[in-house]
C-alpha cells in the first residue's frame, strides 16, 4: 500500500513538473493584447484643450481639425452642463428632441430672471442674449475633438466637438461645443475593430485635410495667379520676336492640411499605442507633417518598431 502511494505521489510530481515550463512557454508565446478602444481612438482624435476664465473660453492648444459631414448637430456653449447629443445609428443622424432644445432655453430664462434685482444694471439687459444660445453646425464647418466616451456595456461612444472658429474664420469665435451618441450593434465594440469604428465617425467627422472652403479659396487664387501670368506673358509676347512662344504659366500648389504637424515622435507613439498599420498611414497621408528623413532619424524609426510600409509613407510625404 505504501509503495502504490510513493509512487501515485510520484508520478503527480513529475506531471505537475511537466505541466509548469508548458504553462510558462504558452504565456510567452501568447501575443500581446491590444490596447483599449478609447486608447486608440484617443491617438487618433486628438483633443483641443479649452481654458475658461473670467473673460470666457479660450482654445489653448489645437487638436485635430474634423469636417462635418451630416447636419442636425446641435451646437451649445461651451460653459453648458450638458450638450443634447444627437444619435447616430444605421447611417443615420437624429437630431435632439425639442424637448432638449426648448428645455434648455427656459431654463436659462428662469435663471437669468431669478438674477434681475440681485445684480446691479441686470434688469437692463436684454432678454434676447438668453432666448438663443444654441444653433445647429453645418455641414462643412470644422470642429476639433474635445471628449471621448466608450460605454461597452450599452454599445455607444460619445463623441465631443468643439468648434474651430479660427478655422471657420468665426469673428468674434463662439467655442460652441457638440455630442454625437454612436450607437452600434450587440457585439460590435467587443470585436475591438477600431479601424471600422473610425469609418463609422468618419461619417460624421472626417479627417481635414485642408477643407473645402481652403481648397477653394487656394484655387481661386492660383486661377487669379494663372491669368496674371498669362497676361504677363501675352505683354511679353508682344515685346518678342515672331515665332517666340510665352513661357508656361506654373500650375497652382496644392492646399497643405490643416491641424498640428505630425513629426517622428507622434508617429512612434502610434506604434506604441499598437495602432494598426492602415490607420497610422491613413493618419499620415491625412495630416500636414514635418518629418525628419535623415538616415539616423530613419534608423531610430526602425529601432523603434516602425514597419518599412509607414517609413515609406512618411519618406514619401515628405
Amino acid at each position: 500500500m505504501r509503495r502504490k502511494l510513493g509512487t501515485t505521489i510520484s508520478v503527480c510530481f513529475m506531471l505537475v513538473a511537466t505541466a509548469i515550463p508548458w504553462c510558462l512557454a504558452a504565456g510567452q508565446d501568447a501575443a500581446p493584447a491590444p490596447p483599449p478602444i478609447l486608447e486608440q481612438l484617443q491617438a487618433q482624435y486628438k483633443y483641443a484643450k479649452v481654458r475658461s476664465d473670467s473673460n470666457g473660453p479660450t482654445v489653448i492648444e489645437e487638436g485635430t481639425v474634423l469636417a462635418i459631414q451630416k447636419g442636425g448637430i446641435l451646437g451649445v456653449p461651451w460653459d453648458s452642463t450638458k450638450p443634447c447629443a444627437a444619435k447616430y445609428q444605421n447611417a443615420t443622424l437624429t437630431t435632439p428632441g425639442t424637448v432638449c432644445t426648448q428645455g434648455r432655453g427656459q431654463a436659462m430664462k428662469r435663471g437669468w430672471g431669478a438674477l434681475k434685482g440681485r445684480i446691479p444694471g441686470a434688469s437692463e439687459v436684454s432678454d434676447s442674449k438668453t432666448s438663443s444660445d444654441t444653433r445647429y453646425f453645418k455641414k462643412g464647418e470644422k470642429v476639433y475633438p474635445s471628449t471621448i466616451t466608450v460605454d461597452l456595456k450599452n454599445e455607444k461612444i460619445a463623441f465631443g466637438v468643439v468648434a474651430c472658429d479660427t478655422c471657420n474664420k468665426t469673428d468674434p469665435p463662439t467655442y460652441y461645443k457638440a455630442e454625437v451618441d454612436f450607437q452600434f450593434a450587440p457585439g460590435f465594440l467587443e470585436k475591438g475593430d477600431v479601424s471600422k469604428i473610425e469609418d463609422t465617425i468618419g461619417e460624421v467627422f472626417q479627417l481635414d485635410s485642408g477643407g473645402d472652403n481652403q481648397q477653394q479659396q487656394a484655387q481661386g487664387q492660383g486661377d487669379q495667379s494663372a491669368q496674371d501670368q498669362q497676361a504677363a506673358g501675352q505683354g511679353q509676347g508682344q515685346d518678342q520676336a515672331p515665332g517666340q512662344a510665352a513661357a508656361p504659366a506654373a500650375a497652382p500648389q496644392p492646399a497643405a492640411p490643416a491641424g498640428p504637424a505630425l513629426t517622428n515622435d507622434d508617429v512612434v507613439k502610434l506604434v506604441k499605442a499598437k495602432l494598426p498599420e492602415s490607420v497610422i498611414i491613413k493618419k499620415i497621408n491625412a495630416s500636414n507633417c514635418a518629418f525628419d528623413t535623415d538616415p539616423d532619424a530613419l534608423i531610430k524609426l526602425k529601432q523603434a518598431g516602425v514597419s518599412e510600409a509607414v517609413i515609406d509613407a512618411m519618406v514619401d510625404k515628405k
